[in-house]
């Protein structure tokens, strides 16, 4: 190459100079255009998650105090974290295995047909059908006076002949589970679709079958994922709140309920601000489950990959 040519494509002093300055306005322009989102998260997350936590350490005359803390030992609190752990831990097994087998079945769908369509725009919507509304929906259905209930007892079957089930922790586990499958679908579709048909190629090739297919090259790459949406089950069990306030007629017996008993009452084992105590509990265990799932999540996108 000439001299003259090398001199052409070689950047002007104005060109070096004019990168930089390029780089930064556009950075600064993509700060700016996260600005809301960061004013939002600071409102809506991060200041409450401060005060939630802070007064957790704060009597009721606004001093520095371990009580609510160590009010975490206390047997009731102990008994309500396991009613909110064993709770999630369940309703996120099964949701995950019904949701995983609807994965399955819709293995060999293409994205574009009918079939596929209806069942992600359903999984989409009843994965955030939640709430009062969800509770409604099971009181109107399996409530004591309730449709499915009369007709039950219509061929000699009382099911709240041993309790009233649905209005106390163990009627919370069906609702759970109505909107933890459809969510489990949502997030574990993506990494059945990202089984490349080579991979099964290569397994024929080698005179493999669907068995050695899947105990040695598909359940291993689902694993992390399948790991990874069942924390976000857990998580999103152990937080749920309004399904359960709707349906639970006496007691706090899971921590968000605690949360709220505490708020609204200052006779709650006889500490003040315990609420926040049991919000720093919450946060610390949710901390931990989604650090595990960020965990899992990247090493799943780097066997995907």
């Amino acid at each position: 190459m000439s001299t003259t040519t090398l001199e052409a494509t070689r950047p002007s002093g104005a060109q070096r100079h004019a990168a930089p300055r390029t780089r930064r306005r556009r950075g600064l322009l993509g700060a700016l255009g996260l600005g809301p989102f960061g004013i939002y998260l600071l409102l809506f997350l991060i200041l409450p998650t401060v005060l939630a936590v802070s007064t957790g350490f704060l009597d009721g005359q606004g001093r520095f105090t371990w009580d609510n803390v160590t009010a975490l030992a206390d047997p009731v609190i102990l008994k309500t974290f396991w009613n909110s752990v064993w709770l999630s831990l369940l309703t996120a097994a099964v949701g995950a295995i019904a949701g995983a087998a609807v994965c399955y079945a819709l293995l060999g769908v293409p994205p574009t047909h009918p079939v596929r369509t209806v069942v992600d725009a359903a999984s989409g919507t009843l994965a955030q059908f939640g709430g009062v509304m969800l509770a409604f929906v099971f009181i109107a259905t399996m409530g004591r006076n309730a449709l499915i209930t009369q007709w039950l007892l219509g061929i000699g079957i009382d099911i709240y002949a041993a309790s009233n089930w649905l209005y106390a922790l163990p009627g919370l586990i069906l609702p759970y589970i109505y909107f933890q499958v459809p969510l489990m679908v949502i997030t574990f579709s993506p990494a059945l679709d990202g089984l490349r048909p080579q991979w099964a190629e290569a397994n024929l090739t080698l005179g493999g079958n669907a068995r050695t297919f899947w105990t040695r090259i598909g359940l291993p790459i689902l694993a992390p994922s399948f790991a990874a949406s069942y924390l976000l089950l857990f998580a999103n069990s152990f937080s749920a709140y309004a399904t359960a306030a709707a349906l639970a007629s006496q007691g706090s017996q899971i921590v968000p309920l605690q949360i709220r008993a505490a708020l609204t009452s200052e006779t709650v084992l006889g500490r003040s601000n315990l609420a926040g105590s049991l919000a720093l509990g919450m946060i610390v265990l949710m901390a931990l489950v989604m650090a595990g799932y960020a965990a899992i999540q990247r090493r799943a996108e780097r066997w995907r990959s």
